[in-house]
This record gives structure tokens, sequence and C-alpha cells, in this order.
């Protein structure tokens, strides 16, 4: 356990691991499928309230940007609240935004309801990202965090083809009340089955804010926020690559997708029992392999079958969520809160960059496939991010060379 772990109190004989890691997984699930779901809908969407398909996408946006925002505002701000208190409070908002989102009159107050419902999202995860890591026994903190955030990659394959069908059959706004009520179920499990974890000693909003004066931590979310942007420069464009490229009917679109979720779940528990035995080697791997698997799309895209394996290989790159979620916890040192937290305004980064940068590419003429070229460019750059940080963390850790000097003259 590394620095800056404020769990020592924790008995895990008197808490039922697994049972605490559902109740967080939970969590999870219900704000992957309240993240989600409304890419489905926005027709849906767009014709209750009276606005274009593009409008109605701006709501999509706007949660983005709640993540972006309340992860550093809410971590500071909550420093030094107990951990299960913290997790309930984060989810019980979550859920009331889900519930106001769903009564929502009009295009502005939806766009206003969902920033809103996407405030609560970094905090909670980088949280529970804490919380199972102390439960977790030893040399399983990875896997921990992994099963955590199973929780939201399995939200895509079963949390929003739920609530994507109930929102076809009952209307659009049925699809944000069965998400906050999957979340009032993560509060009644939380709060049973998360021990009662005091903050650090000597926690407070300017002693978090402390890991931003740490290179690593910055370094760490660069990588995040650029080396994984290649998956959503593809995802964000699939549906016509598919159709326009590969030539597939709009029936299989689904089935892809599908194809898509059940690589996330597999990439993150296959990365977090990688990052568990060496956690740089995983991080560096991954950033190789996913270069290698988006330069494979731009090929594969031209046929239905190979569009398939790889968009499920394109899924499989999320494995480096959960090392990307230990090294920041690593390197943050006593401002583990806000560090854990950021890392999901780095993904959500990730997600507007890289849709936006595969846009460019698209509009630039360069054809369906160029996301995937973007991609690699962006795994590439994530990269060289990664080889600065393992350099400058080398020479901080060497000795000055006067020192050197000393001791070879003694």
């Amino acid at each position: 356990m590394p620095d800056g772990m404020d769990s020592p109190s924790i008995d895990p004989d008197k808490v039922n691991f697994l049972r605490a890691i559902l109740a967080l997984g939970v969590g999870g699930f219900a704000i992957g499928t309240g993240e989600f779901v409304i890419m489905g809908l926005l027709p849906e969407v767009a014709r209750d309230i009276g606005v274009s398909i593009p409008q109605a996408g701006h709501v999509i946006s706007a949660y983005a940007l709640g993540v972006v925002i309340g992860a550093p505002v809410l971590a500071v701000a909550a420093a030094s609240w107990h951990r299960r208190t913290l997790l309930i409070a984060l989810m019980a908002f979550f859920a009331l935004g889900n519930f106001a989102s769903a009564v929502a009159p009009g295009y502005f107050s939806l766009n206003l309801l969902r920033f809103a419902s996407g405030l609560p999202h970094g905090t909670y995860f980088g949280v529970a990202a804490l919380v199972a890591a102390a439960l977790a026994p030893p040399g399983r903190r990875a896997r921990a965090v992994g099963l955590v955030m199973l929780g939201l990659t399995g939200a895509t394959l079963v949390g929003v083809p739920i609530a994507a069908w109930l929102g076809q059959v009952f209307g659009w706004r049925a699809a944000f009340v069965f998400v906050g009520i999957v979340a009032l179920i993560a509060v009644a499990l939380l709060r049973r089955d998360i021990p009662d974890i005091q903050p650090a000693i000597g926690a407070s909003p300017w002693r978090e804010l402390g890991a931003l004066k740490r290179k690593q931590v910055w370094f760490t979310l660069g990588i995040g926020a650029i080396g994984f942007g290649g998956m959503f420069s593809v995802f964000s464009y699939i549906k016509p690559t598919l159709t326009e490229v590969a030539g597939m009917s709009v029936a299989g679109v689904p089935f892809v997708l599908a194809l898509f979720g059940l690589g996330m779940v597999t990439g993150n528990l296959v990365g977090a029992r990688l990052a568990d035995k060496s956690l740089t080697t995983t991080i560096g791997g991954l950033l190789v392999y996913a270069f290698f698997v988006l330069v494979a799309f731009t090929f594969a895209a031209h046929h239905v079958v190979t569009a398939g394996l790889c968009v499920f290989l394109i899924g499989t790159t999320v494995a480096i969520g959960p090392a990307l979620q230990i090294r920041l916890m690593d390197v943050a040192g006593d401002a583990q809160t806000l560090a854990a937290a950021l890392n999901h305004s780095a993904f959500n980064t990730a997600n507007a960059l890289g849709a936006w940068l595969g846009g460019l590419a698209i509009s630039a003429g360069l054809g369906w496939t160029s996301t995937g070229w973007v991609g690699a460019l962006l795994a590439v750059v994530g990269m060289g991010i990664f080889g600065w940080s393992i350099a400058s963390a080398r020479a901080a850790a060497r000795p000055p060379a006067t020192v050197v000097r000393e001791a070879s003259a003694g």
C-alpha cells in the first residue's frame, strides 16, 4: 500500500470485500448507464424538446463538462469527509440529477440538469477506487479498482440496452428514471456494505491541491487525456464507418456495439490483472497495443467481419484505465482524493479530444477510416508523455552530481 493511503484502521476481517466491491460497482453501473444511454436516444430527445439532433447532442457535452469540472471541485471541497458519507452523498446527488433530468421541460433546463448530473461522476470513481484499493488483499489493488470500473464498462453491455429499450417504449424520460432508481439502490448498498473509513489525518482542501504541484500527477493525467483519445476518435463515428465503409446494414450495428462493450469488459479485467503484476510495463505496453489496433482498424474497417473484430479490440484498450488510476494514487502522495478523481476528468478530456480530432479529419475529406490514424497518432503522443514521465522520475531519483563526486573522492 503506497504512502498516502488513508485506511490503516480498517480490519479486513470485519469487512466483506466482495459485498463492498459490489456496492461500489453498482454505483459505477448507474453512472455508466446514465452517461451513455442518451447517445442512443438523441432523436427521441430532439423531437420531444423541439430541437435538432445536433442540438440535442449538446446534452452529452454538458454532462462531460460536469465531469471535468466536478471531479476536482468536489474532491477538494470534500477532502475531510468520511469516505462512506461522501460516496453516499455523491450517489444520492446523481440520483436526484437523473430524476430531475426526466422531468426537464426544455432544452436549456435539460442541459443544465445533465451538467449537474455529471458533477459527482469523477469524484465518485476516484473515492471508490481509493476505498477498493484500501480494502483489497495484498497485491490486488488494481484488480479491486478494475472490479469497481467493471460497473462502468458493464453498463455498456447491460445497463445501456435496458435503459435504451425503456426509453424507446415509454419515452426517453423513462431511461433517466431507471438510472435514478439504480443510483438509489447503490445508495442503500453503500450504506450497508462500505465501512466508515475516516479521511487521512490532516486532510484538507489545501493539502489535496498539493497534488497539482507534482509533475508525475500531470504526466499521468496527460497520458490518459491524450494517449487514451484514440478509442473515442474511432467510436464516436463508428456507425457511419460501419455502414459507409464496411457496407454493414443499420440493423447489424447494435451487434458490433455489443462487441465494443464486451471488449471494454474484457480489457478492464485483463488490464487490472496486468497492472498488479507490473504497473509501468502495463501502461507502456497498452499504449503500444492501442497504436497497432488503431492502425489495423483503418484496413479492417473495409470488411464486416474484420471491422467487428477490430471494434472489439478497440474496446479492450480501456485496459489502461485501472493502471492509470493506480499510478495516480501512487504518485499523489497525501493528495489522494483529488488525484484519483482527476483520472476521470482526463478520460472525459480524451473523449472530447478524440471525437473533435476525428471529426476534423473526416471534415477535411480524409475519409471515415482516418479516425484510426488520428487515434494512432494520439497513442504515439501518449507514448511520448509516458517516456518523458519515466525519464523525469529517473532524473529525480538520481543523486546530485556533487554528491556523487564527493562520495567518489571519499
